[in-house]
């Protein structure tokens, strides 16, 4: 590889956001099965998104239904904070139309730019501006496409869409610290609920959360680099700390309001809402340790609700995608840890066992149940890294996806929207089936990468861990050992052990710099059982364990030079890459450690209190998880080893405070280190500047703290 190529990547990488820019995305099709909706820009570099239909009864063409260029007369974006706060915890980096959502009969989409509502008729091709109040948050049309329902100033707000128009508000806020219609924090960052109402089938009516944060502790975002600005006031529930109080209210668009009334004491959490023409609403509550959940029947003239299943797990029960739900003749579809597998359950009936881990519903049908899925423990080794479709009815499991990769899916009706990222090919491909057959394709505009993985998946050690490993590609057998670099996330809810292309082209990109990468998922890690995942209850410090036995189980099969380690991660990687130098001196020599969660009593309620419970009851499992409460800072045995702490001052997640107490304890405890504060920055680095010269001074820290030429 050219040294030319070597300094493109970081910048194509950047530029074109991890090249996921031209890429196709957020697909519905029409129930009739004759369109396509969906999302990408123009380019690979173009951060705009259109909104395009696939007409697939002229052919397959494609067409735009809405440029924001046109609709915006050629002005740049302008995004309000609420929409910003939203794409933080949604991890969007695109803009344009970056969210939309449809009727019933996908004939009308509604979306939002600048703060302003559009809609676009989607058979025609035609887009308009609805004159409303704004900014305007999450505009979603009703079923029969007569209204739009939106989110404006913590009021929900209703639009009609004919020519005579009209806007009111269905509620209001009773004062500042409550909304109606929003996700809270918690429901966004953590449980995969970003919404916060939800029409009636027949359109008469909407289900509506109300969120009260006044008892959340406030917190205070500054921008050091501005000391003229008011720090940003984030409401931030802090493990052990109070949440928000999340209601739901029953709103008719004739005035009318029913609350919903459930054990709200006991089941604060409201994690999922469904609402479809097989059966009544149906919630999904959690109790705040995430041991108990209950699936509720919402009897829409009372709001009274009845238990219609109870969920009871000893360690935590896992919030999946598209469940709970109805079948269209009225049975619970769910996701259940059943007999150490994950399997799908209709009814009193489980569908699945031990050969599939059940991911996430995608499509509830009249004769079947599309599912995403793993292979099950037993099969793993001949599919790792790898994520299918599935067919799964009383007849049976058919595989709808071929050959090794990760597959996702859209369904209505006989439609098949298939889009398959390969490990041979960059990219995603995107194939439309009807009837399983292929009719069309969806053109990707994504760049094509400077490089590509030379990658091997494997397992490594007595637990058999799922790994990637990365040679530089000009290496040859003979050439001798390289320094390692483990690059893992290594925590729960983040698989990077996949069977594509793109997952590994940064780590590849270390690998040309001169290193052997292993990318390993140890136990926390989602797609394999739910023992695997759980194991980490209360020793999130497990996680390490498998790093290092993945590593040692790996050296007599690749050229690893173990007595020349790094470790590089971001978030939960930051953690563990953090906790790797300080606690296992003796087999890692390096660590750059990003946005790490350091303090564990300062992040979130729901994700930290589901492993590690609450801190005034736990206070020395905190302790024994926490990088600033490591007896190995002022433990003279452990040699101080190369540490740099990254983080993005603007951080809203995983808040700046986090590195600052590490560092003063490192201090404090004589540690050497290196700190890189990210001036304006979030969770994530969006910004080409940024995360392009992050990559570069991440290796040239790498190479200096090895001793690498």
């Amino acid at each position: 590889m050219t040294s030319r190529q070597q300094l493109s990547f970081p910048r194509q990488y950047a530029r074109t956001q991890r090249y996921t820019l031209g890429v196709p995305r957020a697909f519905t099709v029409s129930p009739d099965g004759s369109r396509v909706v969906f999302l990408r820009s123009p380019s690979g570099t173009d951060r705009a998104n259109r909104l395009w239909v696939l007409d697939l009864d002229d052919g397959g063409r494609e067409r735009v239904a809405a440029d924001p260029a046109a609709l915006l007369g050629g002005a740049d974006e302008e995004l309000p904070p609420e929409e910003r706060a939203r794409r933080e915890r949604s991890r969007e980096g695109a803009g344009g139309v970056v969210g939309y959502a449809v009727d019933g009969a996908v004939e009308l989409a509604a979306f939002a730019l600048s703060g302003r509502l559009f809609v676009a008729e989607l058979r025609a091709g035609t887009a308009r501006e609805l004159r409303v109040p704004g900014p305007v948050i999450d505009p979603r049309p009703s079923p029969d496409g007569r209204y739009v329902a939106y989110v404006h100033g913590g009021a929900l707000r209703v639009a009609g869409t004919g020519a005579d128009g009209g806007d009111r508000p269905l509620v209001e806020p009773e004062n500042a610290q409550v909304t109606y219609g929003s996700a809270e924090f918690v429901a966004a960052e953590e449980m995969g609920r970003s919404r916060g109402f939800w029409w009636a089938p027949e359109s008469d009516r909407l289900l509506v959360a109300r969120v009260d944060d006044r008892s959340v502790r406030r917190w205070w975002i500054a921008d050091p680099a501005h000391p003229d600005r008011r720090p940003a006031e984030v409401a931030y529930p802090a493990a052990g700390t109070d949440n928000a109080e999340v209601s739901l209210c029953l709103l008719g668009l004739d005035g009318t309001r029913t609350d919903v009334e459930w054990d709200r004491g006991r089941y604060p959490y409201l994690a999922r809402v469904h609402w479809s023409s097989g059966g009544a609403p149906l919630l999904l509550v959690q109790a705040r340790d995430q041991r108990t959940a209950l699936y509720l029947a919402v009897d829409t003239a009372t709001g009274a609700t009845r238990t219609v299943h109870m969920d009871e797990d000893p360690d935590w029960l896992e919030l999946l995608g598209g469940v709970p739900a109805w079948t269209p003749d009225g049975r619970l579809v769910r996701i259940a840890d059943e007999g150490g597998a994950r399997v799908l359950v209709v009814g009193d009936r489980a569908l699945t066992n031990g050969q599939l881990h059940v991911r996430g519903v995608l499509d509830v049908g009249e004769d079947d149940v599309l599912v995403s899925a793993s292979a099950g423990e037993e099969a793993l080794a001949a599919e790792t890294g790898e994520i299918h479709v599935y067919r799964v009815g009383d007849r049976g499991v058919r595989r709808v996806s071929e050959g090794p990769g990760i597959h996702s899916a859209v369904r209505s009706g006989a439609v098949t929207v298939l889009a398959s990222a390969r490990p041979g090919e960059p990219g995603t491909a995107v194939r439309v089936l009807r009837d399983g057959e292929p009719v069309a394709e969806v053109a990707s505009y994504a760049e094509r990468p400077v490089l590509s993985p030379r990658l091997t998946l494997t397992e490594s050690g007595p637990r058999r861990i799922p790994c990637a490993v990365l040679l530089p590609r000009g290496y040859r057998e003979g050439d001798g050992p390289l320094p390692v670099l483990l690059d893992p996330y290594g925590g729960p809810h983040g698989q990077r052990v996949l069977a594509a292309h793109n997952p590994h082209l940064t780590s590849q990109w270390f690998a040309e710099q001169g290193f052997a990468v292993v990318v390993a998922d140890g136990r926390g890690a989602p797609g394999r059982s739910p023992a695997w995942e759980k194991a980490v209850k209360g020793r999130l410090t497990l996680t390490l364990d498998d790093q290092v036995e993945a590593l040692h189980g790996l050296a007599d099969r690749f050229p690893l030079d173990l007595g020349r380690v790094a470790v590089r991660g971001w978030s939960f990687g930051g953690y563990l890459a953090a906790m790797a130098v300080l606690r296992r001196p003796d087999v890692f020599h390096a660590a750059v450690a990003g946005a790490p969660m350091s303090d564990l009593r300062l992040y979130d309620t729901h994700y930290m209190e589901r492993y590690l419970g609450l801190p005034e009851e736990a206070p020395e499992v905190y302790a024994e998880n926490s990088l600033i409460t490591d007896d190995g800072l002022s433990a003279p045995e452990n040699p101080a080893r190369p540490l740099m702490l990254v983080h993005g001052l603007a951080d809203d997640n995983v808040v700046a405070a986090h590195t600052l107490r590490l560092s003063s304890a490192l201090l404090a405890a004589g540690r050497p280190h290196e700190v890189l504060p990210l001036t304006g920055v979030t969770h994530m680095t969006p910004q080409e500047q940024v995360a392009e010269n992050l990559l570069l001074l991440q290796v040239d820290f790498l190479k200096r703290s090895l001793g690498l030429a």
